[in-house]
């Protein structure tokens, strides 16, 4: 993937074509970024001219944005850093819409049209439950970005939350009437995920023979709360012969490790780190659990789904209950509870369910998330 930089050329726009840009910190290992990289290919198909502005144009997900989207880094480790060269790129290329996800980018967005003084479309989309997330935080920036949201957030053309739990909270939080608000699920589904799921998985838990494997993947973060699936884990452990694999990276890995190794897991519990293709893995274990404290959505609990994995997840705000359409697909289990979860863990296990999660996994598909943006657009 070739990055240009807007500090060395300068940027044009097509003549009478739809230009959409897509604005992110980086395409570092997220949900927010994978989505965008997702809906970079879904507008590209529609015919559309697509740029994916980076603050920092770096990350494992870069090379997935497709060759026909113009990808632009503006050289700034700090997104508030790259609000000069954002405001230089929209005054230069006019975009007709620009699409940016996670608080302080949608901020910088925001600041960077009033300053520009173009007539481009700002479009915030907010993937997490906002006001439990600002609780939780311990950074300054946490609590003075929801500040300066509730100011810029109105002046939008549109605020998008990626689900119906989402919309609600982000309404309440940052006082915007609920006519302002739209959700639009995200889109995870793609026939690349599918295939990507169907590779090996040069592991050797996942050998023929082997023991059943519990999978759980994310950021090793507090929000993730893969404590209290360590501990179902050590309960189910208890009852059936079973290991249990946690992909991702984080700040709270040698907290986790050290948990792993005060319960006597160290054999049977693994911290693979961040891998390219977790969908291979997912495809293969007995049961993805989901064990957050909060989310906004849960895209990798669709993303399991969708490899035809059964899941359990935590009844957390935003969006489990939502996919899972009320427990219909899969088990719900109050947060922080590892007896619960533990308990779901065994009876699915047990009792694989008889149908199959990736027919409710389709309904996340690009091409309905670019259908629904593309109508909050009026494009």
């Amino acid at each position: 993937m070739e990055v240009m930089k807007i500090d060395r050329m300068k940027m044009s726009t097509r003549t009478g074509e739809t230009q959409i840009a897509l604005f992110l910190p980086s395409l570092r290992a997220g949900g927010a970024e994978r989505v965008f990289v997702h809906m970079s290919k879904g507008f590209a198909q529609q015919g559309f001219v697509v740029d994916m502005v980076l603050a920092q144009a770096e990350g494992p997900y870069l090379p997935q944005v497709p060759t026909r989207v113009r990808c632009i880094g503006l050289g700034r480790r700090r997104v508030l850093h790259s609000l000069p060269r954002l405001v230089q790129y929209l005054r230069e290329v006019k975009p007709s819409v620009l699409l940016s996800a996670l608080d302080h980018a949608n901020v910088v967005a925001l600041l960077a049209r009033q300053w520009a003084r173009v007539p481009t479309k700002v479009v915030v989309s907010i993937h997490n439950t906002m006001s439990v997330a600002t609780r939780h935080s311990r950074h300054s920036r946490g609590r003075l970005i929801p500040v300066l949201a509730r100011w810029l957030y109105p002046k939008a053309y549109k605020v998008v939350a990626v689900s119906q739990g989402v919309a609600a909270d982000t309404a309440r939080f940052y006082r915007l009437p609920l006519d302002k608000v739209e959700f639009i699920y995200n889109p995870v589904v793609t026939p690349e995920l599918i295939s990507l799921s169907m590779q090996p998985v040069e592991h050797p838990w996942f050998s023929p023979g082997e023991p059943s494997v519990i999978l759980g993947v994310g950021r090793l973060t507090a929000q993730k709360d893969f404590p209290t699936l360590i501990r179902a884990f050590a309960h189910v452990r208890q009852h059936r012969d079973t290991r249990l694999v946690i992909l991702g990276e984080g700040e709270e890995r040698t907290r986790l490790e050290q948990l792993v190794a005060s319960l006597g897991l160290r054999n049977c519990v693994d911290f693979p780190g961040f891998v390219d293709n977790p969908y291979s893995w997912m495809r293969r274990a007995a049961v993805f659990g989901l064990s957050s404290r909060w989310e906004g959505f849960g895209v990798v609990l669709v993303e399991a789904m969708a490899c035809g994995t059964p899941v359990v997840s935590t009844d957390c705000p935003s969006g489990p209950r939502e996919i899972l359409e009320d427990g219909k697909w899969g088990k719900l289990v109050p947060v922080g509870d590892p007896d619960k979860l533990a308990e779901a863990i065994i009876d699915t296990l047990d009792n694989p369910p008889a149908y199959d999660p990736a027919v409710r996994a389709a309904d996340f598909s690009v091409e309905r998330a670019v259908e629904g943006y593309l109508n909050a657009l009026g494009l």
